[in-house]
């Protein structure tokens, strides 16, 4: 009896086991099926058609077949494909051909894409999962986000629901619908891997990364969290090979939305600017500063006449707050001011010499792309050899025809750069400032920049303010020269 009692108490234990790992397993992994039926008849395929300029090439001239040059041209001149001997290119230029994705905002007809996927396009083909298909007109783009708004005529339409960025957290499920290579209403799904993703010569989109599978054709398309909201458009991947890495990147839906209502109202999109290039706060620049930890956006240069300038900014200052909202990373800046409405006066928190400061500045509205600088141009008079610094490079003072081209009323120019020189100096830079535990000191001739080396330990790190050409960054270096 007591052997039966075991046996079924055995079983009792197995069965709950396995119970709660079908249970876990259950909980673990979701189930996009009841999300995929409700919001699949919202995202639409898109394709467009842009006329393509023929080339000029020498073609069979229309010669009679009897003519005795006819066979001259027939053997060194092509004929049209599939057209008759003599006959002349047909006049219709071909047409290149894109696919991408997109979803309904509205049940009258508005949708979201990205601004890439329409880019060029002379006709926009919208076609839904029931095999319905629309022309859509342009509302409006905007490249610096990569977002665009089209519209269809059509009402009645099923159209996604919106949902909130902020409230995403790394590690939650999250799901695509798109047309990866034209395989309409394909689902892949993922998780969040990071949020706030900055990306090369994208400074005014806060990215969402995730794993989720995107591929040519996606792009456009609508990026669900688990309860079934749009958090996200689908825009781009990292890729070393073409195909899809698990790294991809989405616009965050509130900044689409943004987008969209000022293209619907406005047609365009006006954003922010102050007129300062600034840099990120690496640890040796925070030390440098007096900063407790990395943190804001260095000034390193400001435009004359500029927001900022007007307002007091100036070089050496450490933005740490815009708005009332802190800087983070040298990232965040841009994406803030942007997002700010022109004429707005707003806030500043700056670290100057260090003590932190509030000023007020006037926000401009951005017009065009900017470039932020030339490379050095080469000086044409070379100044005297001074002995190296501690630094590794060999320096001398400003002459007074050097001070008028570069508009500077003191600094030291680099004529040379020694192999055990540590920061990225260059020759023709010249240094303007040194910092050191928040101390910032002009510099004014190489005795004193010497000085204030000299007593420096040798692992101690130091910051130099340098104009290179039209630009001006700051570079650290950990470790003197003996």
């Amino acid at each position: 009896m007591k052997i039966y009692r075991h046996v079924f108490a055995a079983v009792f234990v197995i069965y709950g086991l396995f119970t709660l790992n079908v249970c876990w397993a259950q909980r673990e992994l979701p189930d996009f099926t009841e999300l995929v039926e409700k919001q699949g008849a919202a995202v639409v395929n898109i394709s467009t058609t842009q006329a393509v300029k023929r080339q000029n090439i020498l073609q069979m001239p229309q010669i009679d077949e009897d003519d005795p040059l006819y066979d001259l041209f027939r053997r060194f001149l092509p004929r049209p494909p599939g057209a008759a001997p003599g006959q002349r290119a047909p006049e219709r230029a071909p047409e290149s051909r894109s696919l991408g994705s997109g979803f309904v905002i509205s049940a009258d007809g508005y949708i979201l894409t990205n601004a890439h996927v329409i880019d060029g396009a002379d006709e926009i083909t919208v076609r839904f999962n029931d095999k319905r298909e629309f022309k859509a007109r342009t509302i409006g783009t905007d490249k610096r986000s990569d977002v665009a708004l089209i519209k269809i005529e059509a009402t009645g339409l099923a159209s996604v629901r919106l949902g909130d960025p902020a409230r995403l957290k790394v590690g939650e499920w999250v799901l695509a619908i798109g047309s990866p290579f034209g395989f309409e209403n394909s689902v892949t799904a993922g998780i969040v891997s990071a949020k706030g993703r900055s990306l090369p010569q994208e400074n005014f989109v806060p990215f969402i990364q995730t794993d989720v599978a995107i591929n040519p054709g996606n792009s456009g398309g609508p990026l669900f969290n688990m309860r079934g909201e749009v958090v996200g458009i689908n825009s781009q991947i990292y890729s070393r090979t073409g195909g899809f890495m698990g790294l991809s990147f989405a616009i965050p839906i509130d900044v689409a939305m943004d987008v969209q209502g000022q293209l619907r109202s406005k047609g365009k999109v006006s954003r922010g600017r102050i007129g300062v290039v600034i840099q990120e706060v690496t640890r040796e620049l925070a030390d440098s500063f007096g900063l407790p930890k990395p943190a804001g956006a260095l000034v390193n240069q400001v435009e004359r006449a500029s927001p900022a300038d007007k307002a007091g900014i100036e070089a050496l200052d450490v933005i740490l707050k815009f708005d009332g909202k802190p800087i983070e990373s040298s990232s965040d800046l841009p994406r803030i001011v942007g997002a700010t409405r022109p004429g707005a006066s707003v806030p500043v928190v700056i670290l100057r010499k260090g003590t932190q400061r509030e000023i007020n500045v006037t926000v401009a509205e951005l017009q065009e792309d900017r470039i932020a600088g030339r490379e050095p141009t080469k000086n044409n008079k070379p100044a005297p050899e001074v002995a190296a610094t501690r630094l590794g490079i060999v320096v001398s003072e400003l002459s007074a025809e050097q001070k008028r081209e570069q508009k500077l009323s003191y600094g030291l120019l680099i004529n040379e750069v020694k192999p055990e020189a540590k920061g990225d100096f260059r020759r023709g830079d010249v240094l303007l400032t040194l910092v050191h535990k928040g101390t910032q000191t002009e510099l004014r001739s190489v005795e004193q920049l010497n000085r204030l080396l000299q007593p420096l330990d040798k692992n101690a790190t130091v910051t130099l303010h340098v104009r290179r050409g039209e630009r001006s960054a700051f570079i650290s270096v950990s470790g003197l020269s003996d």
